[in-house]
């Protein structure tokens, strides 16, 4: 979590929030931990960019 949210530069609470909204893919490891995939953040900035083009 926190090193998605340096990669994207923005708060674990924007993380968070990408998550709920289904912006990025977390797996479930446990009962109560996340982990977000680098590939997911990769597509989330390559979508990121394309809107903005």
């Amino acid at each position: 979590m926190d090193d998605a949210a340096r990669l994207l530069r923005v708060s674990r609470w924007t993380v968070f929030r990408l998550m709920k909204e289904r912006q990025v893919t977390s797996l479930l490891v446990g009962q109560r931990c996340r982990r977000i995939t680098a590939s997911s953040v990769q597509a989330y900035i390559a979508r990121q960019v394309e809107e903005a083009a």
